[in-house]
């Protein structure tokens, strides 16, 4: 009887995107694994993956701006979190839009967080979309999802590395990407902020200069809102950057918790405390790092394989 093999993409915000660099070594390598389970971040790069679209993925996360990740997040005051998330829900109907967990390539497990009870909830049947937009949902920024009477969060706060929801799934062989390996002491990075503005109008124009004036007000505005939020400054970190660094301290203890446990047949740890938490315009860094690690690991690899 084959083996199947298991593939656990850990939480870890922007770190996240580490996971496609995983996946694409993996692939160099001849490795195809059957079944994925995904925490956060790593729920979205596992249903990309699951439904055949990881190209897809990288090529937009390659051509991230820190201009369009703002213009990509709407702000709220109002629903439990700071960000509304409608852009973002729009965005992961782009690649998973209609799509069932029966109808996937690969069976795709999902993680999010009852947060009443704080029980793990696990998704692997019904509407990916919801499952995704409920597993990425961290606390105070992102707004929770309504799901069949619960209110859902974060999958990360209950199962970092959801290696438990893979061997449940019946893999036999589990390679487990955890993000937040190297990062102990170095939660918190310091930024650059981006240069980009909106485009100056010709002076002779009135009407122009008038709505010009009026459009880079609301867009400093704006930018000097999301930048503080998303810790965009060289001295103070921002308020994103503070509830998720807060967060991942936490994840990193319940992952080694967990997986002394259930430990993993083989644990990646991609090399990314230099990265931000909100640094999603770094993807080719991060995927860069990924495929740095499946190089690192390949001995542990072959050797697991040839058993």
């Amino acid at each position: 009887m084959e083996m199947k093999i298991g593939l656990v993409l850990g939480s870890g915000a922007a770190r996240g995107w580490a996971h496609i660099g995983i996946i694409n070594g993996l692939a160099e390598m001849g490795i195809e694994p059957d079944i994925v389970s995904g925490s956060s971040i790593g729920a979205l790069v596992g249903a990309a993956y699951a439904a055949d679209k990881v190209d897809l993925l990288q090529a937009w996360a390659c051509s991230l701006t820190w201009k369009e990740i703002i213009r990509f997040l709407d702000p709220t005051l109002l629903g439990g979190g700071l960000i509304q998330g409608d852009r973002l829900t729009d965005f992961i109907s782009e690649y998973v839009k209609n799509l069932e967990f029966e109808s996937l390539k690969r069976q795709l497990g999902v993680v999010a967080t009852d947060l009443e009870t704080g029980r793990e909830i696990w998704f692997r049947e019904g509407p990916v979309m919801e499952a995704v937009r409920a597993s990425i949902s961290l606390p105070g920024l992102f707004t929770p999802l309504r799901h069949e009477g619960r209110w859902l969060v974060d999958g990360g706060l209950a199962n970092p590395v959801p290696v438990s929801l893979c061997r449940a799934m019946g893999a036999d062989i589990v390679i487990a990407v955890n993000l937040n390996g190297d990062i102990l002491g170095k939660h918190l990075r310091q930024n650059d902020m981006n240069d980009d503005k909106p485009a100056e109008v010709r002076e002779d124009d009135l009407w122009g200069r008038i709505t010009g004036q009026m459009m880079n007000s609301l867009y400093a505005r704006k930018q000097e809102l999301m930048s503080h939020l998303l810790g965009k400054n060289r001295n103070v970190p921002g308020l994103y950057e503070v509830l998720a660094s807060s967060i991942n301290i936490m994840q990193d203890r319940i992952t080694r918790s967990r997986m002394a446990g259930d430990p993993p047949d083989v644990i990646l740890t991609p090399r990314l405390s230099r990265l931000g938490l909100m640094e999603f315009d770094e993807a080719e860094m991060a995927i860069d790092e990924g495929l740095k690690e499946i190089r690192r690991m390949r001995p542990a690899l072959e050797q697991l394989f040839n058993n």
